[in-house]
C-alpha cells in the first residue's frame, strides 16, 4: 500500500493534455495509488472522460479551478503559526507520535471551512484515511483518523493549543501527551 504522501498542490496545468486550466471552470483532481505513493493529477474534465486507464482512482473529486489571485502568490515576509501552517509543518516531520494533532488541526480546519473533506477510505490501522483539500490553494492533504476516544481528546487539544501558542516547540512533549492510539 502507498505510504509516502506529504502536501500536493492542485495543479495549474491538465496532467493530460498540459493545457492551462481556465479560472472558474470544471476540472478533476484524482489520488492515484502506486506502490510506494500517492500520486495526483488534476485534468480537464474532457480529457479524464477520454482517458483510457487500466487502473482505479484512489480518490477522485470534480471542482472549478480558481486561479490564485496576485495576492496569494506575494511571500510573506514573516510568517504566523497559524492552524494551517502547523498542519503543513507537522505533515511534512511524518512523525507518528503527532498524528492526533495532525487529525485534530484538519477537524479544526474543516469546520473553519478551510479544508473541505473530498474522501474518506478505511486504513490497515483501523482509523480511516481523510482526503481534504484546501478551499483556496486547492493543496491536498491525506490525513490519518486515528478514531481518537472521547478520554483522549483534552490531551491532544493540550498538545494544539500548546504547538500553536509557541509555548512547545516541535519535537518537544507537551505535558500530558499521549502516544498515538
Amino acid at each position: 500500500m502507498a505510504q509516502e504522501w506529504n502536501i500536493r498542490p492542485r495543479g495549474h496545468v491538465c496532467s493530460i493534455c498540459a493545457q492551462p486550466f481556465v479560472d472558474k471552470k470544471p476540472c478533476v483532481s484524482v489520488l492515484r495509488e502506486t506502490e510506494s505513493a500517492y500520486e495526483r493529477l488534476d485534468c480537464h474534465l474532457d480529457c479524464w472522460k477520454g482517458l483510457a486507464r487500466d487502473w482505479e482512482p484512489f480518490s477522485l473529486w470534480e471542482g472549478d479551478y480558481e486561479a490564485p489571485s496576485p495576492a496569494s502568490l506575494k511571500n510573506e515576509p514573516v510568517k504566523k503559526d497559524t492552524a494551517e501552517g502547523l498542519l503543513r509543518r507537522l505533515i511534512t516531520l511524518e512523525d507518528p507520535a503527532m498524528q492526533n494533532v495532525v487529525y485534530v488541526l484538519a477537524v479544526m480546519l474543516e469546520r473553519g471551512k478551510q479544508l473541505v473533506e473530498r474522501d474518506a477510505k478505511p486504513h490497515e490501522s483501523g482509523g480511516i484515511l481523510r482526503i481534504y483539500e484546501d478551499r483556496k490553494s486547492g493543496d491536498t492533504f491525506v490525513v490519518l483518523d486515528p478514531r481518537l476516544r472521547l478520554d483522549q481528546l483534552g490531551q491532544v487539544q493540550q498538545q494544539v493549543i500548546a504547538l500553536l501558542s509557541g509555548t512547545h516547540a516541535l519535537g518537544e512533549p507537551a505535558a500530558g501527551a499521549a502516544a498515538p492510539a
